[in-house]
């Protein structure tokens, strides 16, 4: 493999220099990797938080869409679930446009929200065990992606 160098090079058949560029201090080859991570996690949010918001609405507007489970540790009202659902739904999808508008104070909020979205789908479970264990496995993503995505340099 060959070395770059910042050095010029002198080609022996002309008498031209020519300049090999060399990547910014800090940035990796997986840089793409995760700024593509982050631009997923935002859009995983927008559609998770929007999911989150249809959720709420269904289990507030009937009863009926879940199945009362009995007996449960974190044992709320359907209709409580659904207001859980659709206001944390809400702040999500915002969060995740301001990933996705690139705005410095939404990395940090994302993560925070992505935290308590895994923490409400893991106390939803019992009622919705598939549905849960999907997106408690897409905040754990958005929040590994937001967490090591690069520092955008502003010029």
């Amino acid at each position: 493999m060959a070395q770059h160098s910042a050095e010029p090079r002198s080609n022996a058949h002309s008498h031209q220099t020519i300049s090999t560029p060399t990547p910014p201090q800090g940035r990796h080859s997986g840089s793409s990797w995760a700024i593509g991570g982050t631009v997923f996690a935002g859009v995983l949010m927008m559609v998770g938080g929007v999911l989150g918001i249809l959720n709420g609405i269904a289990a507030i507007a009937t009863d009926d869409v879940y199945t009362n489970i009995g007996d449960y540790v974190f044992e709320f009202s359907l209709t409580t679930w659904g207001w859980i659902h659709l206001v944390l739904g809400a702040v999500v999808a915002f969060a995740g446009w301001g990933i996705l508008q690139g705005r410095d104070w939404a990395r940090g909020v994302g993560i925070a929200l992505a935290s308590l979205y895994a923490i409400a789908y893991f106390m939803f479970l019992p009622y919705a065990p598939v549905w849960s264990v999907i997106v408690i496995a897409a905040s754990v993503f958005v929040m590994w992606s937001l967490a090591t995505a690069p520092e955008e340099r502003r010029a």
